[in-house]
């Protein structure tokens, strides 16, 4: 192998690995609740050029976000199997250069926000920031097992962000909608920390799955699945919705509040409550129902 071919190797290695740090499944997911805000912001088909602004800066802020999270949880991350090969932990990336790294991209998201949407999508990025990094991380991820309620908060920012960079103000549909992600990140997550209590049982992190038993957990996230459908509604009436989003608000959210049920069933009976089954449901579950507030605008019905 010449020594090219094993330069190229090592840049490849340390640009998958700095891309590691933005979390991207995160960052798609954030993405997912962010365009299609755009299209109902607009009543229709928004500047795509706008899009595109807003996807870029919103990408780097939410990567900024996932890489601080990182630096910050090193220290867990390499006692927990779900994140023992995280770069940061593996070595592939140095602390300085993440942290670098993260105040990079917070700065150039803020800045490019700020010239190429707005003032007010600018300051709500870096306020989503803050948020997940400050409040979630060092203050209540270590501290609380409500950590992901409150934490969860910075996960909302980009239903405005979307809102914000079309119209340059907030609106009640943008508030609705905030709180729809608000209400669905418990019982999201909250199966993920079933899966990996040990994990986080033997970083002492408090998450629910760690804190209450499964049955407690899986009530727990059937109450806010019931809270994340009921909020779906309120648009329909609000932002004047058809029936592409309508029906998809019921058909879904039923399937969502059923796998729900299901796991807390199997938790009852102790059985394998399988709480991978209602964290996968519930990313499909998101994505489907902001496709449908995209594609609601389009239809004249």
């Amino acid at each position: 192998m010449s020594d090219q071919t094993v330069r190229k190797s090592s840049i490849g290695r340390t640009v998958s690995a700095y891309v590691t740090l933005t979390k991207p499944r995160v960052l798609e997911l954030l993405l997912v609740s962010t365009v299609p805000v755009m299209f109902l912001a607009q009543g229709g088909l928004p500047d795509l050029w706008l899009v595109l602004a807003t996807v870029i800066g919103g990408s780097m802020s939410a990567g900024s976000a996932g890489a601080f999270n990182m630096y910050l949880d090193r220290d867990i991350d390499a006692h927990m199997h779900r994140t023992e090969n995280r770069p940061l932990v593996t070595g592939e990336v140095s602390p300085r250069g993440a942290l670098i790294f993260s105040w990079t991209l917070a700065i150039v998201s803020t800045v490019w926000l700020w010239f190429t949407t707005n003032w007010l999508t600018a300051v709500l990025s870096a306020s989503a920031i803050f948020f997940y990094v400050v409040i979630y991380t060092m203050i209540l991820k270590r501290r609380t097992e409500q950590n992901i309620i409150w934490g969860g908060i910075a996960g909302c920012f980009p239903v405005l962000i979307g809102w914000s960079a079309v119209t340059g103000s907030l609106d009640w549909p943008a508030f609705i909608l905030f709180l729809l992600v608000f209400l669905w990140t418990p019982p999201h997550y909250w199966p993920l920390s079933m899966k990996y209590k040990d994990d986080y049982d033997d970083v002492d992190v408090p998450m629910l799955g760690v804190t209450r038993s499964a049955s407690q957990v899986g009530l727990q996230v059937i109450l806010y699945a019931w809270a994340t459908v009921a909020c779906s509604l309120l648009l329909v009436p609000v932002a004047h919705m058809g029936l592409v989003y309508t029906v998809s608000a019921l058909v879904f959210g039923g399937w969502f509040v059923y796998e729900s049920h299901r796991l807390y069933s199997r938790a009852v009976r102790g059985g394998e409550p399988r709480p991978m089954r209602v964290f996968h449901a519930s990313i499909t579950y998101l994505t489907l129902i902001f496709l449908a507030v995209a594609v609601d605008p389009l239809l004249p019905f």
